[in-house]
């Protein structure tokens, strides 16, 4: 190895070389910076194809090809690259973390610093890769640079020994390397030529020169989405069958990705089915036709989680296991890039062809709104056609806007759901912002639709929609009002009595984050020993309080208003406050649990008082003077 290492002393010390423990070496790979063993037929692909770049570098014309042949626990690879002499086998090959694609003459391929930038491999660790499937290693070599240089073997195994020897001529007629691999025990599966054939389908389906496995041809050019087609329809199927191979599923549609600054070349497959905005999304990326991963997750920005890409690229920068892409500076530009192309892609449809962007925004208008929090022009672009729930029933909020002179809205689905239906009925429209990204769209909509009011629905607003009840009347009931206020005042709820429709719906229970703030205050507080009871107290502050209104429409509330028994009516009180709660689907505390159980039972008391009273007079109802 290259490092050295010197003890700091006035006497002078002697240099001493790292000594390295192939094996140990061997399993971090194979256990820490590969993710699979799979990764070694790329590696022998990466070394075969820069070394037909570094020969044609010098020879236009040279040949380009690639063989492998698997047959009875090993592997050969034999390429038409620029070979290695015997210095060359000393310096790279037996040299750790030394790599063939550095500048200087102690690379070994003098004169090629410019070509550089056409070498798949950067971190020069090369056939140790190997040794994650192979025990012995034989490569056999002969320049393209030095013609009367004779062919050179190198043999290594995985305990670290290695032998150089050169070979006569005839060993190896024609420039070029070949590499052959014994499998280590238990690792025969991996040099199957049907389990070589598939890596190098998958790994090497891009490369430029020809690829093949036992004569079966592994390159696959030019690229799907690079192929001439004879009409749109023929292209959108042929990309759908290469997403269903890649991917499994078939696209709802595809976009073409082409950032020629960034050498950039790929499709985007649009998923058929919502997926949820944490999912990080995977994507294939491949390198000068090699494939990096198939699991890169920062390419896109977050918000286009609906795509699925496959891509190739010139300028990503690889991570040591050129296994993920380096985030950096040119990544960046790159995700930015490629998230406007899927931006006008979005807006082209929202302009040519509104039944598929219809169809898209069925399934994945969340990734939508999310790009629309940030970028105006999309929301505004997106206006008549981003659906959102409201009293109107699932509408743009353009078309609710136009209906609407003022847009409200909830924050909470729970704070829709108590007021929909009330809301609607007075013909107060109210958009349920509860939703991801649904509340800050909402309040954005000024910003893109000059004009336009937008309200927070709270409980004061809703209640000054309903019908006042007569003086008169609500004075005749103050003594039935006073006893429900007395009720539900220990779950710091006030009554108030209106008219309003539906008919059917006997009481409205209304409050706001505020009130439930202050509710979970006093519940903490009245938990709470002296001295938190005191800090508690401290913060106690003029919140609005829940109310539970009152539908001096209904049957049921006007029956309730006219019973003379306090208690009784305490209890109807409660049961009415219960089941406004579950109307609203509003998850119950303790406190509201407890309630519901004793109005229940109360409830069931008096009935059951009511009954025994009405029977005791009449004798016996039932044989042998049972009791009912």
């Amino acid at each position: 190895m290259d490092f050295q290492t010197s003890q700091s002393s006035q006497a002078p010390q002697s240099p001493h070389t790292f000594q390295v423990d192939l094996r140990g070496l061997v399993d971090l790979l194979s256990h820490h910076l590969y993710s699979s063993p799979r990764v070694y037929l790329r590696e022998l692909l990466q070394n075969a194809v820069d070394a037909i770049t570094a020969r044609r570098a010098l020879e236009p014309g040279a040949p380009a090809r690639v063989r492998l042949t698997a047959e009875g626990g090993a592997l050969r690879v034999e390429d038409s690259g620029v070979g290695l002499t015997e210095a060359d086998v000393h310096n790279l090959l037996a040299t750790i973390g030394r790599s063939s694609k550095r500048g200087g003459t102690a690379q070994g391929v003098e004169g090629l610093q410019e070509a550089r930038a056409d070498f798949l491999g950067q971190f020069g660790i090369g056939l140790l890769a190997c040794f994650v499937v192979a025990e012995r290693i034989r490569v056999v070599s002969r320049s393209a640079r030095t013609p009367d240089a004779r062919p050179v073997e190198w043999t290594a195994s995985d305990d670290g020994s290695y032998t150089v020897r050169t070979l006569p001529d005839e060993a190896r007629n024609e420039p070029g390397t070949t590499v052959h691999l014994v499998a280590r025990a238990g690792a025969g599966e991996w040099l199957t030529e049907e389990r070589v054939l598939a890596l190098a389908r998958d790994f090497g389906s891009l490369l430029p020169y020809d690829v093949r496995v036992g004569g079966e041809a592994v390159t696959d050019l030019p690229a799907p989405w690079d192929r001439p087609y004879p009409s749109p329809a023929t292209r959108r199927v042929a990309l759908a069958r290469h997403c269903h191979e890649l991917f499994g599923f078939t696209p709802l549609d595809s976009i073409e990705l082409d950032v020629p600054l960034a050498g950039i070349r790929g499709v985007a497959y649009v998923l058929p089915s919502a997926v949820s905005p944490a999912q990080r999304a995977r994507h294939r990326v491949h390198l000068k036709g090699m494939l990096l991963t198939e699991r890169a997750e920062q390419l896109l920005p977050d918000w286009a989680f609906f795509v699925r890409c496959v891509l190739d690229t010139d300028s990503l920068r690889p991570t040591a296991s050129r296994e993920s892409l380096y985030e950096d500076e040119t990544l960046a530009a790159v995700r930015e890039a490629l998230g406007e192309r899927i931006r006008s892609w979005l807006t082209g449809l929202a302009a040519g062809d509104p039944e598929r962007l219809a169809a898209f925004l069925a399934v994945h208008h969340l990734g939508v709104k999310s790009l629309a929090r940030h970028d105006r022009d999309m929301l505004r672009t997106m206006l008549p056609w981003l659906p959102f729930e409201t009293t109107d029933g699932r509408l743009s909020l353009e078309e609710f806007a136009q209906r609407h002179p003022v847009v409200h809205f909830t924050r909470t689905v729970e704070e829709f759901r108590q007021v929909a239906p009330i809301a609607s009925a007075q013909g107060v429209g109210v958009v349920n912002g509860g939703y991801t990204y649904d509340s800050e769209l909402v309040e954005a909509l000024p910003s893109v639709r000059p004009g336009t009011a937008v309200a927070e629905l709270d409980a004061d607003t809703v209640t000054a929609h309903l019908d006042t009840v007569d003086a008169a009347e609500e004075l005749a009931l103050s003594g039935f009002l006073a006893a429900a206020r007395a009720a539900l005042d220990p779950l710091g709820c006030d009554v108030a009595l209106r008219a309003f429709h539906p008919l059917s719906v006997p009481a409205l229970h209304l409050d706001d984050r505020a009130a439930r703030h202050e509710q979970a205050r006093a519940e903490a507080e009245g938990r709470a020993d002296d001295l938190w009871a005191g800090i508690l107290g401290s913060l106690r502050g003029s919140a609005p309080r829940a109310r539970l209104v009152l539908n001096h429409l209904n049957p049921l509330v006007r029956k309730v208003s006219s019973l003379g028994d306090r208690e009784l009516i305490g209890t109807a009180t409660e049961s009415l406050y219960g089941q406004a709660l579950l109307m609203a689907q509003r998850p119950l505390r303790p406190a509201d649990s407890a309630l519901l159980n004793r109005a229940f039972i109360g409830l069931l008391e008096w009935a059951t008082h009511g009954d025994n009273d009405s029977g005791s007079g009449s004798g016996s109802d039932t044989a042998g003077g049972g009791q009912r």
